[in-house]
């Protein structure tokens, strides 16, 4: 397929093509740090009264477009929805985080009993939001990774330092790879209904695969993503994936090799004009401003802009930044990030 580039440019740079400025879009864009999105959650309660809600979702996933222009729309959904799919009780604790229970420590993924309607309502938040959607602006849907996936059904909420997850990956393999290859087989059919709905790509977040030995990541990152990139592909060979295993490193370069994605998300850690060094020539790039450095504002904000531009001037980028942004941004901060990318 030809690529869009005059009515999608981000879609347009996932399958290879280079653009000027480069098309730009933040993690979890839509959210905290927006006042109408905290004006909304007052109204509708917990996060999952408005993931669940395809108007309530809809409205939080345009939301950024309408006050930025971003270039893509990032649906408002949560990466624990496929283990609520599964069987776990999903809830999202305020100031604490999401639980899921029971945690696979106490409890066997077999007496599971599957909710996959849960996932219908995330088809119908992607139906609502392309109906709205500009043809320019490029819908990203999305899934967490089966390892970080796991790393919260096994402790049934958020670690330091993935502790429960990493044992049992050891010390019960088995039991482990069967969770694994279950969130696969849900992830594939969960993200090929979202493309099915309207989303234009897909991200797979990885986001605690830098807790992970080298072997250790071959076999819960690599191996996994590879599988489910493979079954999307054979649906869907049109829809680019994109990767994000945050943490990663110097094992970014298998990654983004062996998975069979079309464009690497890198974190902040990774210095950028090493990924542009390492990384296969050609694959798209996504990234990597420091959260910290948009929070900041002002000449931190802008030396770090030119710096990730500079490091990816011959290659197809996607700015970004190298993790979510934190809610304390302030708008203005934004504002003048896209007026720097922008001209």
């Amino acid at each position: 397929m030809a690529p869009l580039s005059s009515e999608k440019p981000l879609l347009a740079v996932l399958r290879g093509t280079r653009m000027d400025p480069p098309p730009v879009w933040l993690m979890r864009q839509a959210g905290r740090y927006l006042p109408e999105y905290r004006e909304l959650r007052a109204k509708m309660g917990g996060f999952l009264d408005m993931a669940y809600d395809a108007e309530a979702a809809a409205e939080i996933t345009m939301q950024p477009i309408r006050r930025f222009g971003f270039d893509g729309a990032i649906l408002f959904s949560d990466i624990l929805i496929v283990p609520h799919a599964i069987g776990q009780d999903l809830t999202f604790v305020a100031g604490e985080g999401p639980r899921l229970s029971p945690p696979l420590t106490d409890a066997r993924l077999e007496d599971f009993t599957p909710t996959p309607h849960h996932l219908e309502a995330i088809y119908a938040t992607v139906r609502a939001v392309k109906a709205q959607l500009d043809p320019s602006t490029t819908f990203l849907g999305f899934a967490g990774s089966p390892w970080t996936v796991a790393t919260y059904m096994v402790a049934g909420h958020g670690t330091k330092d993935q502790h429960p997850a990493r044992i049992m990956a050891y010390a019960e393999e088995d039991r482990f790879a069967q969770l694994i290859a279950r969130i696969e087989e849900v992830t594939v059919d969960y993200l090929s209904g979202q493309i099915e709905a309207g989303v234009d790509a897909v991200q797979l977040f990885d986001s605690w695969a830098g807790s992970l030995s080298p072997a250790q990541f071959e076999r819960w990152v690599i191996q996994p993503n590879a599988r489910i990139v493979a079954a999307l592909k054979a649906r869907h060979p049109d829809t680019p994936v994109i990767g994000f295993p945050k943490g990663a490193g110097a094992k970014l370069v298998d990654y983004a090799s062996r998975t069979g994605i079309d464009a690497v998300g890198i974190d902040e850690t990774i210095d950028p004009v090493w990924a542009n060094a390492a990384l296969p020539a050609g694959m798209p790039v996504q990234g990597n401003l420091d959260p910290m450095a948009l929070l900041a504002g002002g000449s931190a904000l802008s030396e770090a802009v030119e710096a990730i531009r500079t490091a990816f001037a011959d290659r197809p980028h996607i700015f970004n930044l190298g993790h979510g942004i934190d809610k304390t941004t302030p708008i203005a901060h934004v504002e003048d990030l896209l007026a720097q990318l922008r001209g």
